[in-house]
């Protein structure tokens, strides 16, 4: 039997996966989490075999999560469920330690035969995304290497915050900006990094090492 933690910040999600996977009688439903840090946390306490995981979450994103998680725990395989399909998603989620990648619109039989082969020790790729895996592999696609160079002393500053979950508001309090100017930074972070929201930026800000994990009790 294998034990599956799924972890989607969709309760409605989590649930209909529950009753997909409990359905198989090779499969056991664990537990649930909604934000990559409770991943963590239910990955710790209940020894999951493989952990289904979403990308975009609050608190803690999937690739985050998945790189801390095989971090603590190596022997614990992680497979992501998602609805991103974009490049640097895709890689990321590969080097951060994911052992496959699945898109939501994948059907009952085949998330089950990805997890079953993913715990047999192979590598399941959404036939979707296998030509962006083969590219990058083959060096068509390089992802990007002077992010640090694109941006300020004070954009470096805001994405570390930015990287580490922390609001608008938040920034704007520790570095004693107003927040408006801080929406203005972040926008100009954005569109330098290439990206289109905040989880973007913030994959690619630790994809690249260049944040370092802090909380809002301190800087």
């Amino acid at each position: 039997m294998i034990r599956v933690l799924i972890v989607d910040d969709q309760e409605i999600v989590c649930e209909g996966l529950k009753v997909i996977l409990d359905a198989s009688p090779s499969l056991e439903v664990v537990g649930l989490a909604y934000d990559g840090m409770q991943a963590l946390e239910k990955a710790e306490a209940l020894k999951p075999d493989l952990v289904l995981m979403d990308l975009k979450m609050p608190v803690m994103n999937g690739i985050r999560a998945t790189q801390a998680l095989k971090e603590a725990h190596p022997q614990i395989a992680v497979l992501v469920l998602t609805t991103y399909n974009d490049d640097e998603w895709v890689i990321d989620a590969i080097r951060a330690g994911a052992a496959g990648y699945l898109l939501k619109d994948a059907t009952r039989e085949e998330i089950v035969a990805a997890i079953e082969g993913t715990i047999a020790g192979r590598t399941y790729v959404d036939p979707a995304m296998a030509n962006k895996v083969l590219a990058y592999v083959r060096g068509e696609s390089q992802p990007k290497s002077n992010i640090a160079e694109q941006l300020s002393p004070r954009e470096r500053a805001i994405l570390q915050l930015l990287a580490n979950g922390w609001s608008n508001a938040a920034i704007a309090a520790q570095l004693h900006l107003a927040e408006g100017t801080v929406r203005n930074h972040v926008s100009i972070i954005l569109a330098k990094l290439e990206v289109t929201d905040r989880v973007q930026a913030t994959a690619l800000a630790w994809r690249y090492r260049l944040v370092t994990p802090i909380s809002e009790k301190g800087y």
